[in-house]
C-alpha cells in the first residue's frame, strides 16, 4: 500500500502574516506542493488566526484538485466555518492560545459528548472526520466508538525523544496503529516528522498517510517548495 503525503502549508501563511498582504501566496504554495507530489493539503484555522485566515479556506477549496484537510479545534465559530466551506476532510485537534504549535493529542474521552454531537454534522455534509490523538489505546477505542473513519496519531513525543525513549514511543505508535486498524479505522500520522525520523514510521504498515508541514517548509527555504515535497515523497517511497 502506497502511503499518502499531505503537506501542511500553515507556515507559508505565517511568513505572509509577518508583513500582511498576499506574499507569499498560499494558493501558489499549495499548487507547488501538489506539483511536488502532495496528495492532500492541510491547514489549521486557529481561533487566534495567527496564520491561516478564513478566506484561505474558500480560496484553497476553489483551486485544489486534491483533498483539503482542515485541522480545527472544537470552537463553535470554527465549526460553523468548516460546515460552510465543507473541506473534504477535517481533523479535530486540541488548541491552546498560548502554545507555539499543537502540544499533544485530543482527549477524545473527555470531549466525547461534544464530539458525538459534532461528528454527525460533518458526516451529513460528506466531510470525513479524523481525530488527532496520542498513541493511546483508550483514545483509539474512543475514536472507534465515535464511528469516525480515521485517526491521526500525534507523533510529537516520538519526534522529540532520544535513545531508548524514542524506541518506546515508536512502539506506542505501532501498537496504537495496529489496534486502530483492527477496529476498522484508517491510520494517519503527523507532528514533528522530518526527513530523518520518518524512516521507522513508514515501516508501520497500518499508517496510510503522513501529514507533514514544518520540516518541509524549512527545507523549501533552500531548495524550493516543490523540490522539498518531492524529496519527502522520495523518502516515503524509498526501499529500506
Amino acid at each position: 500500500m502506497q502511503k499518502k503525503l499531505g503537506v501542511n502549508i500553515d507556515h507559508v501563511a505565517t511568513l505572509r502574516q509577518a508583513r500582511g498582504g498576499e506574499i507569499p501566496n498560499l494558493c501558489q504554495a499549495a499548487c507547488e506542493a501538489v506539483q511536488g507530489g502532495a496528495e492532500g493539503i492541510t491547514v489549521h484555522l486557529r481561533e487566534d488566526r495567527r496564520h491561516i485566515q478564513d478566506h484561505d479556506l474558500s480560496d484553497l477549496k476553489r483551486i485544489l484538485r486534491v483533498p483539503l484537510n482542515l485541522e480545527m479545534a472544537l470552537h463553535w465559530d470554527i465549526i460553523r466555518i468548516a460546515l460552510k466551506v465543507r473541506p473534504e476532510k477535517v481533523c479535530i485537534v486540541p488548541e491552546k492560545r498560548q502554545e507555539l504549535t499543537t502540544e499533544g493529542g485530543l482527549d477524545a474521552t473527555l470531549k466525547f459528548h461534544k464530539l458525538k454531537e459534532i461528528i454527525p454534522e460533518f458526516r451529513s455534509k460528506k466531510v470525513e472526520v479524523s481525530l488527532f490523538i496520542d498513541p493511546d489505546l483508550k483514545q483509539v477505542e474512543t475514536a472507534a466508538t465515535l464511528r469516525v473513519p480515521a485517526i491521526e496519531i500525534h507523533t510529537g513525543s516520538y519526534a522529540d525523544a532520544t535513545g531508548s525513549r524514542k524506541k518506546k514511543e515508536l512502539e506506542r505508535i505501532r501498537q496504537a496503529s495496529r489496534e486502530a486498524a483492527s477496529l476498522g479505522l484508517k491510520v494517519h500520522a503527523g507532528h514533528g516528522i522530518n526527513y530523518k525520523n520518518i524512516k521507522p514510521l513508514k515501516k508501520i504498515s497500518e499508517i496510510s498517510e503522513f501529514n507533514i508541514g514544518y520540516s518541509i517548509i524549512c527545507r523549501a527555504v533552500f531548495v524550493g517548495l516543490r523540490q522539498a515535497v518531492l524529496e519527502m515523497r522520495e523518502k516515503i517511497e524509498e526501499k529500506s
